[in-house]
């Protein structure tokens, strides 16, 4: 912190490691700032979020809500300067809780049933939510005592000229007995007892969440528009993701490919076994780390008919130094040349490529600096030297997430077209 005059001397009052998104804020009285604070560097790509507060004349910071071993989203101060109001990421969903800041105690605010509060905002004695549920995208709401008022309707005539699939909460057990969650939604017009092609849409990150939003990003939305296209859709939070607190997410660390793959392959066997989905019309796909996630499972399991694997990767080893994820290379796997067994492991998509029988369209931006579009291009040729099925779209100054309105709806047409010639 730094006095607003001429010549006067910065003063540090912490320097806390954040890799997702840093937030400040000052208390109403001025008298505390709160910050956000990440786990050690070793776990960038697991990281949970941890508000902490620090007085603004300086002292010890002190972290709140350790007890809740989940993520903060959003927060801010309540005008009492008594409390902070935060968005806690939870199981597939997002609610408001309360934490005083003298005695620690986090009380929930309200229960709205599966859904996701995603942003927070007080002023003027009043709370305002951003809420949004399975078939509403975001609104601002007003919190009050316990109940969500809604403010603004952006989003009614839009939805009101759409069908949706019904969403339902999907439990399983993994191949080794974990316990794994996640979403499925069933077609319009669904017809109990006749078998649907089913879709595995995978979440990115991996630290991250299906949950129960409607919201136009690379996942929540995807599975409706999929669903739309008459398929059961499901999205799993595999082991990696976030909301199920610490030790879930950091399970996969140095194990890429393994323990996701396996809570993917069972949700599959889930949806199936309850009679839902055809077995020989079972379709795979994702975007970041979903498509790598695609590029392992179908290297992993031959019964999927049909994958698309966008900006994704499969030979990890020629991805250090060309991506941003160095950090998490050195910290998690070491470097290539002190751990080579180990790279040639988490790459096994790439260099086993011959187990693959899976049409797949790749896809991904030549200026993604993210995932680099050459991992797509290397599977490509890879598929292509077998004789596999295969096409490879690449969009010309997009990067990792697409945002020119002509590309996104090309995308999902092609996606469409692809699901539709293997699957329906």
């Amino acid at each position: 912190m730094i006095d607003a005059h001429p010549g006067a001397a910065p003063q540090t009052l912490s320097r806390p490691y954040a890799p997702n998104q840093q937030t400040l804020a000052w208390s109403p009285d001025g008298s505390l700032l709160a910050y956000l604070q990440g786990l050690e560097p070793k776990y960038n790509a697991y990281m949970q979020d941890r508000l902490v507060i620090v007085p603004a004349a300086g002292g010890t910071p002190r972290t709140l809500g350790d007890a809740l071993d989940r993520a903060v989203m959003a927060y801010a101060f309540a005008a009492d300067s008594a409390s902070i109001t935060v968005a806690v990421e939870d199981d597939g969903s997002e609610y408001p809780a309360s934490v005083d800041l003298r005695s620690g105690k986090i009380t929930r605010l309200t229960d709205a049933g599966p859904s996701v509060v995603s942003a927070v905002s007080i002023a003027g004695g009043h709370t305002a939510v951003l809420y949004s549920n399975d078939t509403a995208a975001a609104e601002i709401y007003a919190l009050e005592a316990g109940k969500l008022r809604k403010l603004t309707a952006h989003n009614d005539a839009l939805l009101a000229e759409l069908q949706l699939g019904a969403v339902e909460d999907l439990r399983f057990h993994s191949k080794d007995g974990t316990d794994v969650h996640g979403l499925l939604v069933k077609p319009p017009g669904f017809v109990p007892g006749k078998k649907y092609p089913l879709i595995l849409w995978i979440h990115g990150g991996p630290n991250g969440q299906d949950q129960h939003s409607f919201a136009f990003d690379e996942y929540q939305y995807k599975r409706q528009l999929l669903a739309a296209g008459g398929y059961v859709v499901i999205g799993i939070n595999y082991r990696g993701s976030s909301g199920r607190g610490i030790r879930f997410a950091e399970a996969i660390f140095a194990d890429w490919g393994h323990k996701e793959v396996e809570d993917l392959l069972a949700g599959v066997d889930r949806v199936v076994a309850a009679g839902l989905a055809d077995p020989t019309r079972i379709g795979i796909g994702g975007w970041s780390y979903g498509g790598i996630l695609t590029d392992y499972s179908i290297a992993s399991d031959r019964r999927f008919k049909a994958a698309v694997s966008g900006a994704g990767s499969a030979n990890q080893l020629s991805m250090y130094g060309g991506d941003e994820y160095i950090l998490q290379y050195n910290s998690e796997l070491g470097a290539p040349w002190q751990h080579p067994d180990l790279w040639l492991k988490v790459s096994y998509p790439f260099f086993h490529a011959d187990r693959i029988h899976t049409p797949t369209l790749f896809m991904g931006g030549d200026k993604d600096f993210n995932v680099p579009i050459v991992g797509g291009e290397q599977m490509y040729e890879a598929l292509r030297t077998l004789g596999v099925p295969t096409e490879l779209i690449v969009y010309p100054g997009e990067y990792h997430a697409l945002k020119r309105p002509s590309f996104l709806q090309d995308r999902a047409q092609r996606i469409a077209d692809w699901y539709a010639r293997y699957l329906r």
